[in-house]
């Protein structure tokens, strides 16, 4: 049921990057990554449904909507430090709700640059807004060929798809 929600939503939760402007070169897009601006990775996905999206050379992870909605209404957000060094696979904290609680795992190598603040005093905006407002940490990306073992997402609604039949 889930999944089916998701389906619906999916499109309209996708960011969207700005239009480059004339004043701009425009370049031609490398594979699994955006153009515009700047160049974003496209968002990819791990197994225990963390995501993650990188902007030079910078990581910002949170929680797949499927996820937050698996979850139920966030009450409290444990975060790591600023300076964290975590590894793959890490667990760097726990997201609490009114009918469980659910560890939080690095998707990739590096170093935590900063923690959502505004977490601390309305963790529901995890619920609300898990690939914008709700994101978890940012951290440096040690290691980019990580991002070739995570999921697309198109490959993340396939597993999803998997685990809910």
């Amino acid at each position: 049921m889930a999944w089916r929600a998701l389906r619906r939503v999916g499109p309209v939760l996708l960011p969207r990057c700005p239009r480059p402007t004339a004043a701009l070169p425009r370049a031609a897009p490398a594979r699994g990554v955006r153009s515009g601006p700047q160049l974003l990775s496209a968002r990819k996905y791990t197994d225990k449904h963390e995501w993650v999206s990188v902007e030079n050379g910078i990581g910002t992870v949170g929680i797949s909507n499927f996820a937050q909605e698996a979850l139920g209404d966030v009450v409290y957000c444990s975060l790591p430090e600023i300076g964290t060094k975590l590894s793959k696979h890490d667990e760097f904290g726990a997201l609490e709700s009114v009918k469980a609680a659910s560890e939080l795992y690095s998707p990739l190598s590096g170093e935590v640059t900063e923690t959502n603040g505004a977490l601390a005093d309305n963790p529901g905006l995890v619920n609300k807004s898990c690939y914008q407002d709700g994101w978890l940490i940012k951290m440096t990306v040690a290691n980019p060929a990580e991002l070739d073992e995570l999921m697309t997402e198109d490959a993340y609604e396939k597993y999803i798809k998997s685990i809910e039949d």
